[in-house]
């Protein structure tokens, strides 16, 4: 399975995609390979839509070169400063659209989750969401900036955590197209 995950952000959003052979769960922890990691970044100073605009192309730019089958998108948790609240709400609304454009399931997992799932601890920091995703993935070099680790953490979540949920969306999405066809 591929999963590119995303750690929405306006100024900063990261993108990893990780591959994972079938049977890797959060039972095997089997072996990972990270596929690529980057760093959109927009200009502040920029007109938000322009900002969203050059987002969207980047992200379907990753989509067609990557072909993910499910995105796993940080869920958005209310902070105390609303405009990074808003930007990362926006930015979060670019990636929802991408995937449901292309028919590709998103998956939201919470900060907390992703770092639980990663470090074993729901409180790490990004220091050691860092170090643990090199590890996890064989990786020389630890992936920066942080939002390019958070990235991989989120596909990495999703490739021990989601799948399940993965496949009980397939088996009914199945199920009804063969109600469907069944009733024509």
């Amino acid at each position: 399975m591929r999963v590119l995950g995303i750690d929405p952000g306006l100024t900063r959003c990261g993108l990893g995609v990780v591959d994972a052979p079938d049977g890797v769960g959060a039972m095997t922890r089997g072996r990972m390979s990270m596929v690529a990691v980057g760093v959109v970044r927009t200009p502040a100073g920029t007109d938000v839509g322009e900002r969203l605009l050059y987002l969207q192309q980047q992200l379907d730019a990753w989509l067609d070169r990557f072909d993910p089958d499910v995105m796993a998108l940080e869920r958005i948790y209310a902070a105390d400063h609303v405009p990074t609240v808003m930007t990362t709400a926006q930015a979060s609304a670019v990636a929802l659209l991408a995937g449901a454009q292309r028919g590709i399931p998103v998956r939201l997992h919470t900060p907390t989750e992703v770092k639980a799932s990663v470090t074993g601890n729901g409180r790490a920091d990004k220091a050691q969401v860092t170090t643990m995703v090199t590890r996890i993935l064989g990786l020389e070099v630890a992936p920066k900036p942080a939002d390019a680790a958070d990235a991989l953490a989120l596909a990495i979540c999703h490739q021990w955590r989601g799948r399940g949920t993965d496949r009980v969306d397939l088996a009914a999405a199945s199920e009804r197209a063969r109600l469907k066809a069944a009733a024509r």
